[in-house]
């Protein structure tokens, strides 16, 4: 399971992919990334686990994901089930200068960066969506290099500008159908920084530990166990870039206080060791800089 992905923005402001068909090669993972996302449903019918929350995924769906805000999507495939998406992950600072001459899809943007409040998961037509998609990659493709920034920006200010209209009810819907699996994972955000027991967290949802278990795996797809180390690590690479702690102290924070073990799960979920991490952090933010 990796937790972070997509660090190669680094190097890539701006990485947008087109109806691509991940039908046979999708795989459901626990990750936050650098950057935001937009993630578009061309076809395919699924979920999402997003701040303890759990919405449904279907043709028309755009899902709209923050810098390193954790989630987990789950796609419903098969022969005759095909999942074919477009995806847009950018950084947010670079978009937002070409969005300096349009004040008010600057400030919905604003708000879709930063407050938690706003929807996350929005309906927009097929058809129209599809359409921009074919023009916009288009575009870009006989863009001339020094040009193709510019392209991309283009292509999600006017992502954008189909959102607006629809942003009317702004504050996020609540998903009722499953309050048991939200208590769940409401109690391990509240909790992951102590030493985890299955008892006290079925004692706090008023459930059986044998029943936490299967419905967390029947509903979200995945064990309490990886979805716990998914957060603990997502906090931890927060704290490596926020924080002046060392690794034993960031374990600590997140709940392992085993240092070498802290070490060892981290690299297992991210690739890296928590000192490349902090390393590799500083060294894009110095570029970010010059």
């Amino acid at each position: 399971m990796k937790v972070l992905n997509y660090l190669n923005l680094n190097e890539q402001l701006m990485i947008l992919r087109f109806h691509e068909d991940r039908t046979a090669n999708f795989k459901e993972v626990y990750h936050a990334h650098q950057g935001m996302e937009m993630l578009y449903i061309h076809e395919g019918c699924g979920q999402v686990v997003l701040d303890r929350s759990i919405y449904p995924l279907q043709p028309g769906s755009l899902l709209i994901i923050r810098p390193f805000q954790l989630h987990r999507i789950q796609m419903f495939t098969g022969p005759d089930a095909p999942y074919i998406r477009s995806l847009f992950v950018f950084e947010p600072y670079v978009l937002d200068k070409y969005l300096a001459a349009f004040p008010s899809l600057r400030e919905l943007f604003h708000h879709l960066v930063t407050d938690k409040k706003w929807k996350q998961v929005v309906t927009l037509d097929a058809g129209e969506f599809g359409q921009l998609c074919r023009f916009g990659q288009r575009r870009i493709a006989e863009a001339q290099e020094s040009e193709r920034l510019e392209q991309r920006a283009w292509m999600l200010i006017s992502i954008l500008t189909l959102l607006k209209p629809r942003m009317e009810n702004k504050l996020a819907f609540t998903s009722e159908h499953m309050p048991a699996v939200e208590r769940i994972i409401q109690w391990i955000d509240h909790h992951y920084m102590q030493s985890f027991e299955l008892e006290a967290l079925a004692k706090a949802v008023h459930l059986s530990s044998v029943y936490v278990s299967k419905l967390f795996r029947k509903s979200v797809g995945s064990s309490i166990t990886e979805y716990l180390t998914a957060r603990r690590i997502q906090q931890a690479c927060w704290l490596l870039k926020t924080e002046e702690l060392s690794v034993k102290e960031i374990g600590e924070a997140v709940g392992i206080s085993n240092a070498s073990y802290f070490c060892q799960l981290f690299k297992a979920n991210t690739g890296i060791s928590p000192y490349q991490y902090k390393k590799l952090f500083y060294a894009a933010k110095g570029e970010k800089g010059r």
